[in-house]
């Protein structure tokens, strides 16, 4: 099995921010993290699930990701997500982002599991660490999507 953790931070919300990834499979560990300028909490969560994803390189491994955002876990876990997708993503932020997500959703069927956030997990810890660090770096790119007003 594939075990991924993830966290999103954003000081001001919107603010700087970033995202922390910890993919783990057998005796392999990989660390994830990338800051932005201007984004948002939101929008850091759920791509810190992207780039987890987009690192996988094999398919048919169950693959179950652990992370602190009710709005990443509930929107696939509860079905939100395809009712979105039905209606276009209308009155629906981040689209751009779950446009990103559903392919790899399809190719790799991933379960989420909630955990609470700051509640002592060490690799959700991890994670919030990574997004920090890449939030507070002193030259960040644009998040594209957030910035250009499309989403």
């Amino acid at each position: 099995m594939i075990v991924i953790y993830t966290d999103g931070a954003a000081k001001g919300n919107p603010g700087p921010g970033g995202y922390g990834a910890v993919l783990k499979f057998r005796q392999h560990r990989k660390e994830l993290s990338e800051g932005f300028r201007l984004t948002t909490n939101n929008r850091m969560e759920l791509l810190a699930v992207i780039k987890a994803l987009e690192e996988i390189k094999v398919e048919g491994i169950p693959v179950t990701i652990y992370s602190d955002s009710k709005y990443v876990v509930d929107a696939v876990e509860k079905g939100w997500l395809w009712g979105w997708q039905k209606k276009g993503f209308k009155d629906k932020k981040n689209p751009d982002l779950w446009r990103k997500y559903i392919p790899l959703h399809l190719k790799y069927r991933p379960k989420f599991v909630w955990v609470k956030g700051h509640a002592g997990n060490i690799e959700n810890e991890r994670c919030d660490q990574l997004a920090v660090a890449a939030a507070e770096q002193p030259i960040l790119p644009a998040d594209i999507g957030y910035e250009s007003g499309n989403i």
